[in-house]
């Protein structure tokens, strides 16, 4: 069983996801229940929609409940902050465009390219990863190869 790091923020999210869904399942149960009392269910809407609804709460509920038993909270102490890693901000520069980004790298579980949090999975964030402030990356994208030079690293 391979472990999932991550932040602590990330994994109570995913908890807190995976209560959303199983209080979702007894709606969906009930919306069911009231379907079934309308009669014949091989023309039922509502009926096929509520159990499509069902199948795809219970599938998601197995991922996440397989996420939340793998997790492993990222140690902070136990890392070598002058590199690249799970949790870090880094701050990088494009060497041909010159123009500046800022990723968060995370989980792919946490990842949210609108939040500035890309995955360590990704072409970006596996380039990144492990480098230090001055040391260049090439991240091979869709778009081709492009360079880039780290500037910064936070917490």
């Amino acid at each position: 069983m391979e472990k999932l790091y991550m932040s602590a923020e990330g994994l109570e999210k995913l908890k807190a996801e995976l209560q959303e869904c199983r209080a979702r399942t007894r709606i969906v149960a009930d919306a069911i229940e009231r379907a079934r009392e309308l009669g014949d269910l091989r023309e039922n809407a509502d009926y096929h929609a509520a159990k499509e609804e069902q199948s795809m709460l219970a599938a998601r509920i197995k991922d996440i409940e397989d996420k939340v038993t793998r997790a492993a909270i990222v140690d902070d102490a136990a890392i070598d902050a002058t590199k690249a890693y799970i949790g870090a901000t880094v701050r990088v520069v494009n060497t041909k465009t010159r123009r500046e980004n800022t990723y968060m790298l995370v989980s792919p579980v946490e990842a949210d390219v609108s939040a500035g949090k890309i995955s360590v999975r990704s072409p970006v964030g596996e380039a990144l990863l492990g480098k230090s402030v001055g040391e260049r990356a090439v991240a091979n994208v869709p778009a081709g190869a492009f360079e880039m030079e780290i500037l910064e690293i936070t917490r």
